[in-house]
């Protein structure tokens, strides 16, 4: 269970920062890679450097980005970035004015470059900082956060050689794709066979916070609902956590054996969402809202900002004075991304669907709550 956890987790595991895991893995790489390739269509790199689970999702989503990232040109200049160190030797030097030389000839086609715009730089820098935290480059002279306002002119990086193994390889030219839907389209994950089947529902489970269905003829849930027995054992072995089964979704919730980022967590916005959850379930449970055939609710914005209005004026007191004093379109398109990368709900132009996991995952504060730090969630 440890080591195929710690595949999930991280992105890849150095042999040079964590050699016990490293070989521990290695000791059962075959194993691993047997279960990975059959059930999920992974590939398990392992090499003298590092070992990699290529964790490709079933549908990709935008929480599943580079948190770091803020923008589309952050992604295109670390793409940039990449093959600059791919065409270096491992261990080779070279200066930020040499390869930012290199990196405007690559990106002229795809963006306006200038360096000068502090816009432009603060990318630079996030890419840099990503680039440096995943090792794919050390700096061994000056710092790359100054970048940003210009007190750093020069900066002497090393190539570390781990960028040819950062980017999948798909096995086949994708230079004709133009969206997410032709890499799942390339991946005949749109068949009807059993071993696609089962991938798609073990990498549903795996790599996303909620499995969602509207059909009862959807042959994928057909098939999770078939085989929930197993796939709750062979994910238990591998995992912990248990399959909860639902009309219209499925969730892998971990217990005791947490893992990776969690919902709920201990932060403030965190419990706001709880109780905005709670308030929407209360609402289709007077039936002032309705569920759809899939189990969604959709409402206006308009109207979601004033139930959010709603759960801040009553539960003011027991919020901290951020939240509790925070602008109330400021507070709700916080809690809406915090919603939207949990898969609890999703902006479609001026409404907001609410997705079923809205009246699962719930919290609300004892009644008796005075402004103490105890609480307890449902």
């Amino acid at each position: 269970m440890e080591t195929f956890r710690a595949l999930i987790e991280r992105f890849w595991i150095e042999k040079k920062k964590d050699r016990e895991l490293y070989r521990k893995i290695q000791r059962e790489a075959e194993k691993i890679r047997g279960f990975v390739t059959e059930q999920l269509g992974w590939k398990l790199i392992a090499n003298e450097k590092i070992i990699k689970l290529e964790k490709i999702p079933t549908h990709a989503k935008g929480f599943m980005g580079v948190t770091q990232f803020t923008r589309i040109q952050d992604y295109i200049i670390f793409c940039a970035l990449l093959i600059y160190l791919e065409e270096r030797e491992e261990g080779e030097q070279f200066l930020l004015s040499e390869m930012l030389e290199v990196l405007e000839t690559q990106l002229q086609e795809y963006m306006e470059v200038d360096w000068t715009m502090y816009a432009q730089r603060r990318s630079l820098v996030r890419v840099l900082q990503v680039a440096e935290n995943r090792g794919l480059l050390k700096v061994n002279d000056g710092n790359s956060e100054r970048v940003a306002d210009g007190t750093e002119r020069e900066v002497l990086y090393e190539n570390t050689g781990l960028s040819r193994y950062f980017a999948v390889n798909f096995g086949r030219s994708i230079e004709t794709f133009s969206s997410c839907r032709d890499f799942e389209a390339a991946a005949c994950f749109e068949t009807d066979t059993e071993q696609s089947k089962t991938q798609r529902v073990y990498r549903q489970l795996v790599t996303a916070p909620a499995f969602y269905w509207i059909s009862t003829e959807n042959k994928d849930a057909s098939y999770l609902k078939a085989e929930r027995m197993r796939i709750q054992r062979v994910l238990g072995e591998k995992l912990g956590g248990s399959l909860h089964l639902h009309r219209n979704a499925a969730f892998y919730v971990y217990e005791e054996e947490r893992m990776g980022e969690l919902h709920p967590e201990e932060s403030m916005l965190s419990e706001v969402v709880l109780t905005v959850c709670k308030e929407i379930r209360k609402e289709v449970e007077n039936r002032h809202l309705e569920r759809d055939a899939g189990d969604c609710v959709s409402i206006f914005r308009r109207e979601f900002q004033g139930l959010v209005r709603r759960c801040q004026e009553r539960e003011k007191a027991v919020w901290n004075k951020e939240f509790g004093e925070m602008e109330i379109s400021k507070l709700e398109r916080g809690i809406l991304e915090y919603m939207k990368s949990w898969m609890l709900a999703e902006l479609q132009g001026e409404r907001v669907i609410f997705y079923p996991a809205c009246g699962k995952f719930i919290g609300s504060y004892l009644t008796d709550f005075v402004g103490e730090e105890d609480k307890t969630d449902e």
